[in-house]
């Protein structure tokens, strides 16, 4: 499966992340008749992914971390659905910000839209699984190579399953949610490895002690889950 981008779209998405001061932190969407194109940013990370809800249809995504500074972005790519050879490499791109665009030098237009204002929500950030809890015992997961990620807007999110030494990718999905009364609602827009997944809403209970984030529920198979995650940031990965 090809996952076809226009040079110009490559460009601007690139630019999304070159700012590092939070003004481009947020989700960011651009649409065609066929195709949407979902950016999400939090500070140090970011995802692209392509996907269309009309037809269930999952394209492809990449992301990883960005580094930027003096006008000029380092992107390293952790996972790559079109090219998998890109997983490890950096690459270098100088940006420019519009207001309210995402531009590039010799990208004149700006294609996508903002989809939330950058507010952080109550789960904004990246996150790695750390544990899973079975019979109140709690089995402690240490992210390396293998890594399942959920990299979170103010109202958007994205779940990716990679591994970044093989460069396998094993799986992903996301949409729109929202945080309420402990409750975490996902409405699922895209879904990688089962498309009769989209356009369901999943409900689940969630906490942050400590400031790791409990995640219990049922997926979306109906298996009870029990998860602990933990941000990226806090783990240093």
């Amino acid at each position: 499966m090809k996952l076809i981008v226009p040079i110009a779209l490559c460009l601007i998405v690139t630019s999304v992340l070159g700012q590092g001061d939070g003004s481009l932190i947020g989700a960011w969407e651009s649409k065609d008749q066929n195709q949407t194109r979902v950016i999400t940013c939090v500070p140090g990370f970011f995802s692209v992914a392509i996907f269309s809800v009309a037809d269930k249809k999952f394209v492809g995504t990449y992301g990883g971390k960005y580094v930027a500074g003096d006008g000029e972005l380092t992107e390293t790519i952790e996972y790559d659905t079109q090219t998998p050879g890109n997983v490890g490499t950096e690459h270098k791109v100088k940006f420019k910000e519009g207001k309210n665009e995402l531009i590039l030098s010799g990208a004149t237009e700006g294609m996508f839209k903002r989809v939330d204002d950058g507010t952080p929500g109550k789960l904004a950030g990246a996150w790695l699984i750390t544990g899973r809890v079975q019979n109140d015992k709690t089995q402690q997961m240490t992210p390396g190579a293998r890594r399942t990620m959920k990299i979170m807007s103010g109202t958007r999110f994205q779940w990716i399953a990679y591994n970044v030494e093989t460069k396998e990718f094993f799986g992903t999905g996301g949409g729109t949610y929202t945080t309420v009364d402990g409750k975490y609602t996902e409405n699922i827009e895209f879904f990688s490895r089962d498309a009769s997944r989209v356009g369901a809403s999943l409900t689940f209970d969630f906490s942050l002690p400590d400031g790791n984030w409990r995640h219990q529920g049922k997926s979306s198979k109906g298996d009870p889950l029990d998860e602990i995650w933990t941000q990226r940031k806090k783990l240093g990965i």
